[in-house]
């Protein structure tokens, strides 16, 4: 109830602003539905089907709990079943200790089902280079970590007819694996299914293997010379090969260059589809879905013309939408599952118990910067454009204290709220991290204070609108006193993707970190959320 409230007050007491979000909502569900399919951050995907349910697995990186798992009827609406793992243990720097783990961590995971039991691999491109497999009879009843392999680049598992098991690798490489995926399989070699020809330019990667009609095929990216990234395919009649190539999307789409990576599968009827992701800036690497059509033993993506449709039959019809991201009005007993921590997350330094209906977070390590600041929560922006606004009770901040919320990234736009002996100021600022590359420590943060106001109460409520239409990448600040009078508070803010640091979107973020001293929390009420299609 107190999450419906929120909604229709923000709504109500933004005025102009609230009827204008609320005149830009989704439309009611129809037959079509517009690409991209996710305009958020969704990257590296691996879809299945099981009977008439679809699962896709993605990137969230250095974000625990790590690896979504979701599941869908129609390829187009997708609800989060279940995060593999709750947290990853291999080094200190996913605690944010001797380091961080900023665009390392899980990425590019496979998920596969045969005889009756799901599979799930990836492997960190980070020390130990060690792989996991986790497996499980229900992915929404969680996934249990069965084994530690070699690391394996970008890697695609496949089960072939006779229950051998492969993994699909690098550029074109691929190895046998024990039937029990806990390691190799003794005596077998590494095998290279395809040389790089002479178009293309360094890696290709984005392993994703299937079999179709007999044939073997092997789905990746490449970056040819003088060109744009594109989907290529290798086929063959027998695992080991020999393969031959072929182009099956070559495409910009929406503004935005080239779309690629990703993989394909069908439904219940027999129609394939291609679920391929497209970078888009600021708001990360979105997923598109677009029709595969069998052309002389090929799987062509995109329409008759090889484009990316922006309109699209859904494949199934009558299935209801399903949000990505969520308003909470921290109601519950635990956190919703849409949320994500920055790294690791400190249990005892937050709580949905110790305050009724609020989510308190404690500070439980002193540091310089947001970077460096466990129990950071997230969850993803979307485009076009959207709007979050949480609101905080700031009254038991300790001197030094620093709390707010953020468009986090590499380059992060901030609105802090800094505890200063007695007084309680507004910022907004700008940061921008270096990370060193071999461990990414943080070797300094580059920020910027563009206005300070000073705050006469414990209540506040905080805004961040985002626009990710082309050419945007915009996030634009405010705050209120009332949750009904909004005022803009410092400057626009360039949000921006970088592979180099976090290799992620931007997300909204909700901190409180300390500087000084421990035993300060502050009191998040609700975080209130809103797309504008």
């Amino acid at each position: 109830m107190k999450k419906i409230i929120v909604s229709l007050m923000l709504l109500s007491s933004l005025g102009s602003y609230g009827a204008q979000l609320q005149a830009l909502q989704a439309p009611a569900d129809t037959t079509e539905f517009v690409n991209p399919m996710m305009w958020a951050d969704v990257p590296d995907p691996d879809v299945i089907r099981v009977g008439d349910d679809f699962y896709l697995v993605s990137t969230t990186m250095h974000l625990m709990p790590g690896a979504p798992v979701m599941h869908s009827k129609d390829l187009v609406n997708w609800e989060i079943a279940s995060y593999v793992f709750d947290k990853l243990t291999d080094t200190p720097r996913y605690d944010l200790k001797e380091g961080t783990a900023y665009g390392r961590g899980q990425w590019a995971t496979s998920i596969r089902y045969h005889k009756g039991k799901f599979y799930l691999y990836f492997s960190p491109n980070d020390q130990p280079y060690r792989g996991y497999v986790y497996t499980t009879t229900d992915p929404k009843k969680g996934w249990t970590l069965a084994a530690r392999t070699p690391h394996f680049h970008d890697a695609s598992l496949f089960f072939d007819d006779d229950d051998k098991v492969y993994v699909f690798y690098g550029t074109g490489e691929m190895r046998e694996l024990k039937p029990d995926l806990s390691d190799v399989m003794p005596g077998s070699k590494p095998i290279k299914v395809f040389e790089r020809d002479a178009s293309e330019n360094g890696l290709l990667e984005g392993s994703r293997f299937i079999k179709h009609d007999g044939k073997y095929y092997l789905l990746m990216i490449s970056w040819p010379r003088g060109g744009k990234r594109r989907q290529v395919c290798y086929r063959a009649d027998n695992i080991t090969g020999p393969y031959e190539k072929k182009v099956i999307l070559e495409s910009d789409f929406g503004g935005f260059p080239y779309v690629g990576q990703g993989t394909i599968v069908d439904d219940s009827k027999g129609n394939w589809y291609g679920v391929i992701f497209q970078d888009r800036g600021g708001v990360g690497r979105v997923l598109t879905l677009m029709p595969c059509r069998w052309i002389d033993g090929w799987p062509m993506l995109g329409d008759e013309n090889g484009r990316v449709p922006l309109t699209m039959k859904k494949p199934v019809q009558g299935c209801p939408t399903i949000p990505l991201v969520v308003s909470d009005s921290f109601d519950a007993d635990k956190l919703d599952i849409h949320w994500q921590w920055n790294h690791n997350p400190v249990n005892e330094a937050w709580s949905l118990t110790d305050r009724s209906g609020f989510l308190r977070l404690k500070t439980s390590r002193v540091v310089d910067n947001i970077f460096l600041a466990p129990n950071t929560l997230t969850q993803r922006m979307e485009g076009p454009q959207c709007s979050g606004v949480v609101a905080l009770d700031i009254s038991h901040m300790k001197d030094g204290d620093v709390s707010g919320f953020s468009a986090f990234n590499g380059d992060s736009g901030l609105l802090s709220i800094i505890a200063e002996g007695n007084k309680r100021y507004l910022t907004m600022s700008t940061a921008v991290v270096k990370l060193r590359d071999s461990d990414k420590a943080v070797l300094g943060v580059d920020a910027e204070e563009k206005e300070r106001v000073e705050l006469k109460q414990d209540k506040i409520y905080l805004r961040i609108d985002a626009d990710f239409r082309v050419h945007k990448d915009i996030a634009a600040f405010y705050y209120s006193l009332d949750n009904k009078n909004w005022k803009k508070i410092g400057t626009d803010f360039k949000m921006i993707f970088d592979y180099r640091r976090f290799f992620m979107g931007t997300k909204f973020g909700i901190f409180n970190y300390a500087t000084k001293q421990l035993g300060g929390y502050v009191d998040v009420d609700f975080f209130n959320y809103t797309r504008m299609q």
